[in-house]
């Protein structure tokens, strides 16, 4: 054997020996309880520090007194003033103020606004009837506008009603119908005293509104002013006419204006004088009078 193989065999076994002399001596475990199978121990258990990461980082201990603001209590609200008892006055018409209570009725057909003036006339006396049941007596001619030559031709509504109720003005299928129709009407339906014509002055409409009669008259809707034209009827009568025509009836009077019960928007509204008579002479002052 080599000196040096021996050397080696001395280092060796030396170091084995301190190894085992400072070693500490392990003392017996008692076994533990049998438990879910456990991994095979690799070496001494040491205590591991985790590294902590920007999204796993601890919630900020919570504080161990809570301080609220002060906030000072509301000064009390004044008590309110006790409101002040209110004083009934009855409502009485200025000196020359005259108005009649007829019902207001809004048409129910787009063209029969001659038969809900008629209706509210009627109704004022106490005689009630449908819209419907009045419009038949008017016998509607139902033949249809012709331009003939460059002139209208059309029925004749001083003796029916012309055209279709449901119609239209101004695609000329159906207009309306003048004041004799609609005073034979009144005449057989309660108000034998009613009157018409055409050709009325505004004194005589204002002094039977001041009397208490209620004064049905044709104009143009909404008091426009389109243009007023003629057509020929089929009888040969020259008709005044106007594709606005309208007919209301008149319920009260004052110095300056009328009362207007209008039956398109089933409405009551003053109108002054000066607008009434302007609309109204674009159909001759045609007018009936109910009482």
């Amino acid at each position: 054997m080599k000196i040096s193989t021996i050397a080696s065999v001395t280092i060796v076994g030396s170091t084995m020996a301190g190894s085992l002399m400072l070693s500490p001596v392990r003392q017996p475990v008692a076994p533990a309880a049998p438990a879910a199978q456990t991994l095979p121990s690799t070496g001494l258990p040491v205590a591991i520090s985790r590294i902590r990461h920007g999204l796993d980082l601890e919630a900020p201990a919570s504080p161990t007194e809570i301080y609220e603001q002060y906030v000072p209590p509301l000064a009390p609200a004044p008590a309110p003033a006790p409101a002040p008892t209110p004083v009934r006055t009855a409502w009485a018409p200025s000196p020359g103020y005259t108005t009649i209570p007829v019902p207001i009725y809004r048409q129910t057909r787009n063209l029969n606004c001659e038969t809900a003036a008629l209706q509210m006339g009627l109704a004022y006396y106490g005689h009630y009837f449908s819209q419907d049941s009045l419009f038949a007596y008017e016998n509607p001619d139902l033949r249809p506008a012709q331009w003939i030559n460059g002139v209208l031709h059309w029925g004749d509504p001083y003796t029916n009603f012309v055209g279709n109720v449901n119609g239209s003005e101004s695609s000329l299928t159906g207009y309306g119908v003048y004041y004799p129709v609609i005073l034979s009407i009144a005449r057989s339906h309660g108000v034998p005293n009613a009157y018409g014509g055409e050709g009325f002055s505004p004194g005589t409409i204002y002094a039977e509104l001041a009397a208490g009669h209620p004064v049905q008259i044709w104009m143009e809707a909404r008091w426009s002013r389109p243009a007023v034209r003629t057509w020929i009827a089929w009888d040969g009568r020259r008709v005044r006419y106007s594709l606005a025509e309208h007919s209301v009836i008149l319920t009260g009077v004052s110095a300056t204006s009328v009362r207007v019960n209008d039956d398109q928007f089933g409405s009551q509204y003053w109108v002054s004088k000066a607008t009434f008579e302007t609309s109204w002479r674009d159909f001759n002052n045609m007018a009936v009078i109910y009482r």
